[in-house]
């Protein structure tokens, strides 16, 4: 996946909103106030990189089994996972991990703000 599939992938989430809060370098992407993604549009070493949050049971499981999922960079190790966009991560676990990420921060909205974001229109 390159870097302008990972954006369109992003983006394409219900309700998302992509800003740049950090900078101008930096994508960042939330629901309901809430980022669930970020990327430099600068690369790291010569890569491209996506931050997403992750479950952290599961988040270990995958930084073992693949080389190109790393503790999130600049994040919080714990529940924030750096995927390397042109790895051995193929483009649909990338995908699913974006929809991973989106879950992991609506389960932790309020009762009121979750129906918010499941009445909003899909994208």
């Amino acid at each position: 996946m390159n870097i302008e599939e990972a954006r369109e992938a992003c983006i394409a989430i219900k309700g998302a909103t992509e800003t740049f809060p950090f900078g101008e370098d930096v994508l960042v992407y939330k629901i309901m106030d809430k980022m669930y993604a970020y990327m430099a549009l600068d690369s790291k070493d010569g890569e491209f990189w996506l931050n997403l949050k992750c479950d952290p049971e599961k988040a270990i499981e995958l930084r073992e089994q693949y080389t190109g999922i790393k503790p999130g960079f600049h994040s919080n190790k714990k529940y924030w996972n750096t995927i390397v966009l042109d790895s051995d991560v193929p483009d649909k676990l990338i995908k699913e991990l974006i929809l991973h990420s989106v879950d992991e921060v609506i389960k932790k909205l309020t009762k009121v703000k979750q129906t918010e974001y499941n009445n909003l229109p899909n994208s």
